[in-house]
């Protein structure tokens, strides 16, 4: 199979390890840094930017188009420059080739969900977003699964939950605190890029949203009490999200998110096969945590935000 990777950073990067060997596997950045990236992590690499055509002229006929672009933490527009129009751009390019892929992977976030007063929510949830940045995700996940049906192609989205993994944990937020009540969905950036590689391989998850998120999600302050009981730290302070309102000036957008609250689902994933490499917060820390200890001289830096 020959897979394209489009926006190949974090997680692009692993899936591409992942890939490599019984693959072809060509990663696309738009930087010269992005690119010696790909080139360092084994596999080939061509620059060009996802909202150019032409650009992505330069990217050979693949099987599958993995769609994992970034906005670089942006506003709303910049998030619809790429998600919406960049995928758009994507989509008509590659399908609309001679030798077109038959499966394109499009990565979303769990955020699209919006707050569920922490009940737990699956893929029959009916999607909320809250915020212009999951307004333009979900306006993506519907080019997504619609637009290359229209080529004959078929669509997958694959909503992920707040990564976390090597040099994302930000351990020392979770045991410095204080910590804000609410949940964390996560998944450990092994498992985010194995999922993908498993819907490719296997040909399941088509023309389907599904959620990529691991065994257990925890509300922050026991895991922050978990972690910090695990680090040998005393237990951080908490605040309410009522009392961290009070105490800064945030903008609209961090307040709906801080008041959003949901618990994600991956039954889906599970029924579709995926075995975990983290299937718990307490496996996929524990490289960290012992790295805190090592520090210390004792009995691990990194907690994957809930970007969902």
């Amino acid at each position: 199979m020959r897979v394209a990777i489009l926006g190949c950073g974090y997680v692009g990067l692993e899936l591409g390890r992942q890939l490599t060997g019984d693959h072809d596997v060509v990663g696309v950045r738009r930087s010269a840094e992005g690119v010696d990236r790909i080139e360092s992590a084994g596999f080939e690499a061509v620059r060009a930017d996802v909202t150019d055509s032409e650009a992505l002229a330069q990217v050979p006929d693949v099987d599958a188009v993995v769609f994992i672009a970034s906005s670089g933490g942006r506003g709303a527009e910049a998030a619809r420059e790429v998600y919406v129009e960049g995928l758009r751009t994507a989509i008509d390019h590659f399908c609309g080739r001679s030798d077109p892929p038959e499966r394109v992977v499009y990565t979303s976030s769990t955020g699209v969900y919006g707050d569920h007063d922490g009940a737990w929510v699956d893929e029959e949830t009916e999607i909320d977003p809250t915020t212009a940045k999951t307004e333009v995700l979900a306006e993506a996940e519907r080019i997504a699964l619609e637009r290359p049906a229209e080529y004959g192609a078929v669509g997958t989205v694959a909503r992920y939950a707040g990564l976390y993994g090597p040099d994302r944990y930000r351990l020392s937020r979770y045991v410095d605190g204080p910590v804000t009540e609410g949940y964390l969905n996560m998944v450990h950036r092994d498992d985010a890029a194995g999922a993908v590689r498993y819907l490719l391989e296997s040909g399941r998850g088509r023309d389907e949203a599904v959620n990529v998120v691991d065994d257990e999600p925890v509300s922050k302050w026991a895991f922050a009490d978990w972690l910090a009981a695990e680090c040998d730290e005393p237990e951080p302070s908490k605040r309410t999200i009522e009392e961290r309102l009070a105490a800064e000036d945030l903008s609209e957008t961090v307040e709906r998110r801080l008041r959003t609250s949901k618990r994600v689902a991956n039954d889906r994933l599970r029924e579709l096969g995926y075995e975990f490499s983290f299937p718990t917060y307490r496996e996929g820390y524990r490289a960290a945590i012992d790295a805190y200890l090592d520090d210390r001289g004792g009995p691990g830096d990194g907690a994957g935000d809930d970007s969902g």
